[in-house]
C-alpha cells in the first residue's frame, strides 16, 4: 500500500471537518422546532379568540391577522414605514457604535479613566432609554432627531459595555511585546487590541440591534415618528385591531431579519476566531 503524503493528509482531513461542518449547520432539526414552536402559538392564539376565551373584537384570529398581514404587505405604505423604521434603526446603530468603540477603547486602555468613569457609567447605564422621551421631544423639534437620541443612547451601552470587557481581556503580555517593539499606540490598537476585542464588539452590535429596533418602534408608538409603530398605533386608534396585530408581527419578522442579518456578518467577520471554526 502507498501512504498518503502528509499534505494530502491535512488537505483530506481539513476537507472532512468542512464537510461535517456544512451538514451540521445545514441540518432541518432546529429550522422544523422553530416552525413548530411558531406554529403552537399561532395555534393557541387561534382557538384562544375563537372559543371566546379573549374578545375576539381586540384579539382577532390568527388567521384573520394573517390574512391582513398578507394583504398590507402588498401596500407600498406599508413598505415605506418599513424603510423609515429600518433607517432610523440604522443611523441609531451607527451613532451608537461612533461614539461608544473609541470611548471604550481609550477608557478601557487607561485605568485612571476606568476608575474615573466607572460611578458614572453604573449610574447611567441603568436609566431606560423610554425615560429620555420628554427630554428628547423638550430638545429637538425633528421626530428623526427625537427618535435617534433615544435609540443611540440604549445601543451606546450595549456596544461600550462588551467593548470594554473586549479590551479588558486583551494579553498583557501581547502589550508588553508591542510596547518592546517600538508600537505606536494606535498600531497597539490595531494589531493588539482590535483583534481581541472584535468578538465582544460584534456580541454588542447583535445586542445593540435588536434594543435599537424596540426603541425605534417604542419612539414611533410614543412621539409619532413615521415607521411601523405609528401606523400601528393609527391602526389601533382607528379600531382596525387586525391590522394592529399584523403590523405587530411585522415588527416581528423584522426582528428575526435583522438578528438572522447580524449574526450571519458576525460568522464572516469571525470565521478565524475558535468560537466560528468549532472543532476544525
Amino acid at each position: 500500500m502507498t501512504s498518503l503524503a502528509p499534505h494530502d493528509t491535512i488537505t483530506r482531513t481539513v476537507a472532512v471537518a468542512q464537510a461535517r461542518r456544512r451538514r451540521r449547520r445545514f441540518r432541518p432539526r432546529r429550522l422544523l422546532l422553530g416552525l413548530a414552536g411558531v406554529l403552537t402559538f399561532l395555534l393557541i392564539w387561534e382557538l384562544a379568540s375563537r372559543t371566546g376565551i379573549v374578545n375576539a373584537t381586540y384579539l382577532p384570529p390568527a388567521s384573520e391577522v394573517l390574512v391582513t398581514f398578507g394583504a398590507n404587505a402588498a401596500l407600498t405604505g406599508t413598505w415605506v414605514a418599513v424603510g423609515q423604521t429600518l433607517g432610523a434603526w440604522a443611523l441609531g446603530i451607527l451613532l451608537a457604535s461612533a461614539l461608544a468603540v473609541p470611548l471604550g477603547v481609550v477608557i478601557g486602555l487607561s485605568p485612571f479613566l476606568s476608575r474615573a468613569t466607572r460611578s458614572t457609567v453604573e449610574f447611567l447605564r441603568p436609566i431606560p432609554s423610554v425615560a429620555l422621551i420628554p427630554l428628547a421631544v423638550l430638545a429637538f423639534a425633528v421626530p428623526l432627531q427625537q427618535s435617534l437620541l433615544i435609540i443611540t443612547y440604549g445601543a451606546f451601552w450595549q456596544i461600550f459595555i462588551q467593548v470594554l470587557y473586549g479590551v479588558a481581556d486583551v494579553d498583557a503580555v501581547a502589550m508588553s511585546t508591542a510596547r518592546s517593539y517600538g508600537f505606536t499606540w494606535w498600531q497597539r490598537v490595531r494589531d493588539v487590541v482590535f483583534p481581541t476585542m472584535l468578538p465582544y464588539l460584534l456580541t454588542g452590535i447583535r445586542l445593540a440591534a435588536a434594543v435599537a429596533l424596540i426603541l425605534a418602534v417604542t419612539a414611533e408608538l410614543v412621539i409619532g415618528t413615521p415607521g411601523v409603530g405609528k401606523q400601528a398605533g393609527l391602526a389601533k386608534d382607528a379600531g382596525l385591531y387586525a391590522s394592529t396585530y399584523a403590523l405587530v408581527l411585522l415588527t416581528g419578522l423584522l426582528g428575526v431579519v435583522i438578528n438572522l442579518g447580524v449574526r450571519a456578518a458576525e460568522r464572516r467577520l469571525l470565521s478565524w476566531h475558535q468560537s466560528v471554526r468549532g472543532d476544525a
